[in-house]
């Protein structure tokens, strides 16, 4: 498979592995709402991600980042004039920590223009592998007659979104239509009402052409009817072909031209009763009759999928998102109804959903709007000055962009989180601000390369793989002594919960003689020599 290099790719490369892990430390004051698992982070999204991967690893179902294009436009929220190798060394990385929060049934969506498109487009089957690309969406962004600049030689009308797969097990929510109903077209409304008659032991009543109206080209629906002509095979074939050979035929010549019969008791659709015509004009000898859905049709489930397509037209809506949320942002804001027709397609209700390029917080937006869970990031104060107070207004039921469309009456909430303390100081001591979950999810992590989601404060972290791990740290057992509870001598390990098992315990120190800790089945690992960085 091709791959792509520039000058500083070793370096990009190994950057993901080099970057500290920091501690997510509420901000109180900026989060709002209920209490929810929803995220709002305000940082350098490099490190950001990777403080999520204790937490979020593997767990992530659907990512979109649109991150900055490399136009060489001077956007008024970001620096939008990277030089090219500079850029891939910049999304390099972070392509490489989303890829590990990326879950395997999950998606990443990927948009920009053709300044790096096809360069991204590479980097992206290195990184989530060829046989993982999915498709590129191709949006119109702007109307033809658009006029941006009085000397662009070239009118950029097009972007794209790059979709990959982490795995086979991937599968989008393709688009279905009700076929069953595709033939259900007409609709038949009385003006007035007809003559009643018995014909063939059946109540028969007779609407001459003025008194009804038969309309055609109506959306499919199981109220509407099909027309079939009386002719041929049908009229043996069934009892409202016999109906019409038996009792309707040449009834014209009496009841004349563009005569509507309704006949009671006859069909196994919901009705209990059958429309047909006799002939319209003169020389015709040929009916029809209209049949509803028949009832064992009705509540089956008789859709049928269809392909996604990949060119949408949002010309309208990116001309119209800049104040949408009431969040003025004016380079490079996306309209809610293209972050809605993503989410569909590759998100259900409470998967969680991540844009670690946020911009304005219209992903957050649609998210919250569409049940899903998410995780923003971005570093700018506008995380601040815009995410912020766009989500309390949907929060509060906020009735712009795609709301009316889910029926959004507001809800739910986030929590606001500013990247804290590093693990380690730099002579690669724990840091002393680390608090115990902290520590614990980044051990978990570093061990079994999982989320960490024990919500107790308990020294057994969990089990992976048949084996227990622990940790000793900041007093856990409620010793506060220097070295108190965090020493693994007899006395503490009677205390911990039970696994017969294979047991890997972290602490600053062991009392427990080698024979002693074969003897249970223990790993000792000392802190914090013993923890890695990643």
């Amino acid at each position: 498979m091709p791959i792509l290099e520039w000058l500083g790719k070793d370096e990009a490369v190994r950057t993901a592995d080099k970057i500290p892990y920091r501690s997510l430390k509420v901000n109180t004051n900026l989060s709002y709402g209920e209490k929810t698992e929803n995220m709002i982070i305000k940082g350098d999204n490099l490190e950001a991600l990777q403080s999520l991967l204790p937490y979020y690893k593997g767990q992530v179902k659907c990512i979109y980042i649109d991150p900055p294009y490399n136009t060489g436009n001077a956007f008024e929220h970001y620096d939008d004039n990277l030089e090219h190798s500079t850029w891939l060394s910049l999304i390099y990385p972070r392509l490489c920590l989303l890829n590990e929060l990326l879950a395997e049934d999950g998606f990443i969506c990927c948009q920009i223009d053709d300044a790096e498109g096809h360069y991204l487009k590479v980097i992206m089957d290195e990184i989530f592998s060829r046989q993982n690309y999915m498709t590129t969406f191709y949006i119109q962004v702007r109307y033809p007659d658009k006029t941006l600049k009085s000397d662009m030689k070239f009118h950029k009308e097009i972007e794209q979104v790059h979709i990959y797969r982490k795995s086979r097990s991937a599968i989008p929510n393709l688009p279905t239509v009700d076929t069953a109903y595709d033939k259900y077209i007409y609709g038949i409304e009385e003006i007035s009402q007809g003559k009643k008659i018995e014909l063939g032991g059946k109540t028969v009543e007779i609407f001459n052409k003025n008194q009804y109206k038969v309309k055609k080209h109506l959306q499919g629906h199981k109220s509407l009817f099909k027309e079939i002509w009386a002719s041929g095979t049908i009229l043996d074939g069934n009892s409202s072909g016999r109906f019409f050979r038996d009792y309707l035929t040449g009834r014209y010549i009496e009841d004349g031209l563009g005569v509507l019969y309704k006949v009671y008791g006859i069909g196994d659709d919901q009705y209990g009763y059958r429309y047909f015509t006799g002939p319209q004009k003169d020389g015709a000898t040929k009916g029809k009759y209209y049949q509803g859905v028949p009832k064992d049709k009705l509540n089956g489930n008789t859709s049928r999928e269809l392909p996604i397509e990949n060119h949408y037209d949002y010309s309208g809506s990116f001309g119209n998102c800049r104040l949408e949320g009431n969040a003025d942002f004016r380079g490079g804001k996306k309209p809610e109804v293209l972050i809605k027709m993503i989410l569909e397609y590759f998100s259900n209700e409470n998967n969680i959903v991540l844009d670690s390029f946020l911009g304005s917080g219209t992903t957050c937006a649609v998210a919250q709007k569409m049940g899903r869970k998410y995780i923003g990031i971005e570093m700018g104060e506008h995380a601040i000055t815009h995410c912020v107070p766009r989500m309390k207004a949907v929060i509060d039921g906020e009735q712009g962009g795609i709301s009316k469309s889910v029926n959004w009456n507001g809800g739910g909430g986030y929590t606001f989180y500013d990247l804290g303390e590093t693990v380690f100081d730099e002579n690669g001591n724990i840091n002393k601000q680390v608090d115990f979950k902290t520590l614990a999810s980044h051990v978990w992590f570093s061990e079994t390369k999982t989320a960490y989601i024990n919500p107790e404060n308990s020294p057994l972290l969990g089990i992976h793989n048949d084996t227990a791990y622990y940790l000793l740290y900041n007093g856990i057992l409620g010793d506060k002594k220097p070295n108190g509870g965090n020493v693994l001598t007899q006395k503490v390990f009677d205390t911990l919960q039970k696994y017969e098992g294979k047991k890997v315990i972290y602490g600053e120190a062991t009392r427990m003689n080698a024979e002693k800790l074969r003897h249970y089945n223990i790993v000792f690992k000392q802190t914090p020599y013993e923890i890695k960085a990643r």
